[in-house]
């Protein structure tokens, strides 16, 4: 495993993230265990979760993953090995079983670190992120930003100033972004300086073959800023490992699962797909893994988060960190992305 300190922290991180939304929904606990085992085997010892999960999100499952990452630490008694990042829900009518009138606000951003706390079984999360914005924004795939001056939620300073107490008190250790704009990590950012706040370690934001929009705005600020991209969905909801193309629906898949994921299902993308898929097998390397390696490469990339439903799956993609792409290969992705620009924003 190769492992990055994610800059402006002390958190040294595997290069490889387990991602864990399935955990209390496709998978079992003791499928989660076995996940869980198998990664910090291999070296992972950065495990990305959230009191959303699991995903898709509903009141019978509520806050099952963090629950079963906790009674884990609690059975192998290693929370000292590991870098753990949960985050705290935005406001939006599909958690409002989890709190009332949901913001980043005080009340909320406490309630929540405190159900973290006591699920995970920690005293302390390394990394605590803002899910979503508060405000009105683009995310998820939203296009056409339209301002509406009356929806732009908790001031940005009222919610790094309640971070900053909870790192005060020892239960965070460093906050971040999740879902974010350009706009919005900038201003972040100034706050924290003028007011002498917690300063945004990393982002995370999707990022994929697919979905290359980090580029055009946020890349510039990751690297001027020195902020690390925590990129999720590498493989497009499993999209890029090519078992979807040409109609198929393989049995218990995501997508065969939850039909309404279809994000990374649009017209150019599957053309897409089949293009990096072609490319993957002419070069004898496994989609899933290239599409992995190339996130990975990227300069701005801190740790990317990958997720499974099975432990063949699972390592697949960690074992994907050891792929280098050369330059001809580089090329020849890009030739792709040119033809089939940013599919599935």
């Amino acid at each position: 495993m190769q492992y990055k300190t994610l800059s402006n922290t002390d958190l040294k991180v595997s290069r490889i993230c387990l991602g864990t939304m399935t955990f209390g929904r496709q998978n079992t606990e003791q499928q989660a265990f076995q996940q869980l085992d198998f990664a910090l085997a291999q070296g992972v010892n950065f495990i990305d979760t959230a009191e959303l999960y699991p995903v898709p999100t509903a009141a019978a499952t509520r806050c099952l993953t963090e629950q079963y990452i906790g009674n884990w630490i609690r059975a192998r008694g290693n929370r000292e090995q590991l870098i753990i990042g949960t985050k705290v829900c935005g406001p939006a009518a599909m958690v409002e079983y989890l709190r009332a009138n949901i913001a980043h606000d005080e009340l909320n951003i406490r309630a929540a670190v405190e159900g973290s706390l006591k699920r995970l079984n920690t005293d302390y999360i390394d990394l605590y992120q803002l899910h979503w914005p508060d405000r009105q924004s683009n995310f998820f795939g939203q296009l056409g930003y339209e301002h509406d001056s009356s929806n732009d939620g908790t001031p940005l300073l009222e919610t790094l100033r309640v971070l900053k107490q909870l790192v005060d008190e020892g239960k965070v250790r460093y906050v971040g972004v999740s879902n974010e704009s350009p706009w919005g990590v900038m201003s972040f950012l100034q706050l924290a300086k003028e007011f002498d706040l917690p300063r945004i370690a990393c982002v995370q934001n999707a990022y994929s073959l697919l979905n290359r929009t980090t580029e055009i705005g946020l890349a510039e600020v990751l690297y001027r800023e020195n902020i690390d991209l925590l990129p999720y969905s590498p493989l497009g909801f499993g999209v890029l490992t090519g078992k979807y193309l040409n109609g198929a629906l393989p049995e218990n898949s995501r997508l065969q699962l939850f039909p309404h994921y279809s994000r990374y299902q649009t017209v150019n993308g599957v053309i897409a797909t089949a293009k990096y898929v072609e490319l993957a097998n002419s070069l004898n390397m496994d989609p899933a893994q290239l599409a992995i390696a190339f996130v990975a490469s990227r300069p701005f990339v801190g740790s990317t988060i990958i997720g499974a439903t099975d432990i063949a799956q699972l390592g697949n993609a960690i074992a994907a960190i050891d792929l280098v792409l050369d330059a001809d290969v580089l090329a020849q992705i890009e030739a792709i992305h040119s033809s089939c620009h940013n599919p599935c924003p």
